[in-house]
């Protein structure tokens, strides 16, 4: 039930001090209140260690930033993995029964040795957390983690495309989400506060402080088997229902258009798999960020590129005006005129 649980997929790049979804694709990691930002990264697996010799590749990293005055109140940093309700709903599991199971696995890896937090939340009717924890990590080493959870009878999956079930696997949180005595490995009405028990902060408070994670699976059942590995391109086909990235950098070929208008340049692509919703655009702008060629002459784009009302999760359609009218009716074609250029599309939930 996890797209690129082997993290090999990063299109929009490998690493960033910025939060959401910003190195590894369906892997966000949030956080908030830091006296310095964390880096999130996508990094190689080192030969020699039990992950790599299973498979793995490449990892998602999160480097701690120097949190100088110590954990607060209300901060908080955790990787938070979304999964579309309809998935869950069609999976197998029979979510109402404490009878039936599913099996979360992954290998993580911390320089510092502590207990860490994982919790997973129902999102729909009244919503609902699963708390558990890691097991105290020895410091630098490779930890493979198998948590079975029971279905319950409050669960609720609706058969949409809308976000179902949130993974949570939490480097640190404040007070403010966290509660003395919270029942471990059991399903409970969700508060803000039932992110997790109270928390070590040791790792939080070590400045550059690392942690490590790959081969994420979610299965339907009560055993933890080997990890599906699939291929890089049915992982980027999977990403790109989520996420989908035309062009990116300087003089790269985006796709045919025309001028609606003389003053009007049109642009649209059928999309290479059907995204989970009518995707929006993602795209950095500025002066002649791109540009469109028709006989031979060059318009540049100075202003906002916007979507047409028309596109859907199939097909796009933009438009944009030139700082040069040309001939409406006139074919052109797209291209990015900068290294700094990103033209992409997002349905993420």
């Amino acid at each position: 039930l996890i797209i690129n649980g082997a993290m090999q997929v990063a299109q929009r790049g490998t690493s960033s001090t910025s939060s959401g979804i910003q190195s590894v694709d369906r892997m966000p990691l949030q956080f908030g209140n830091q006296d310095e930002a964390p880096t999130q990264a996508q990094v190689s697996v080192a030969s020699g260690t039990t992950p790599y010799a299973s498979g793995f590749r490449k990892a998602f990293k999160i480097t701690n930033g120097n949190q100088t005055s110590g954990a607060g109140t209300n901060d908080y940093l955790w990787l938070q993995y979304k999964i579309e309700a309809q998935d869950i709903a069609n999976s197998g599991w029979n979510y109402v029964s404490s009878s039936s199971n599913i099996t979360l696995s992954f290998w993580v890896k911390s320089s510092v040795a502590q207990d860490f937090s994982i919790a997973l939340r129902s999102e729909d009717g009244t919503r609902q957390i699963y708390n558990m924890t890691t097991g105290s990590l020895s410091a630098d080493t490779w930890t493979k983690i198998v948590k079975t959870i029971p279905g319950n009878s409050n669960l609720q999956f609706d058969d949409n495309n809308a976000v179902g079930l949130t993974l949570f696997i939490i480097g640190f949180a404040g007070t403010a989400s966290t509660t003395t005595g919270l029942a471990q490995n059991a399903w409970s009405a969700f508060t803000n506060s039932k992110f997790s028990g109270d928390m070590t902060s040791t790792w939080y408070t070590t400045n550059d402080s690392t942690l490590e994670m790959t081969g994420i699976q979610l299965e339907v059942g009560s055993t933890a088997t080997d990890f599906e590995h699939r291929s890089f391109g049915e992982e980027l086909a999977l990403c790109q229902r989520y996420y989908y990235v035309l062009a990116s950098g300087a003089t790269k070929f985006m796709c045919i258009g025309d001028f609606w208008l003389n003053a009007q340049a049109d642009g649209g692509i059928v999309l290479p798999v059907e995204m989970r919703s009518t995707p929006t655009l993602d795209h950095t702008n500025g002066a002649d960020y791109y540009r469109v060629w028709t006989n031979g002459a060059n318009s540049h784009i100075d202003g906002a590129v916007a979507l047409w009302n028309r596109s859907h999760s199939k097909a796009v359609t933009w438009y944009a005006t030139p700082d040069v009218d040309r001939t409406a009716g006139h074919a052109n074609r797209w291209i990015t005129n900068n290294a700094d250029a990103h033209f992409a599309f997002s349905a993420e939930l």
